[in-house]
């Protein structure tokens, strides 16, 4: 399976914008890593703008 490239960018630069990891260690991340980390941060974003 071809993973999409617009895909991939919208991950990393997600990740990048709120951990400010390097784009390297970001690529050097699996899918499923990438997914999980998109999904955490999310569930902290949501947590805070509901003020908790």
């Amino acid at each position: 399976m071809t993973y999409a490239p617009a895909r991939l960018y919208e991950e990393i630069a997600y990740i990048a914008y709120h951990f400010h990891w390097p784009r390297e260690d970001l690529l050097d991340l699996t899918h499923r890593e990438r997914g999980q980390w998109v999904r955490e941060i999310a569930r902290i974003n949501s947590r805070v703008s509901e003020g908790g």
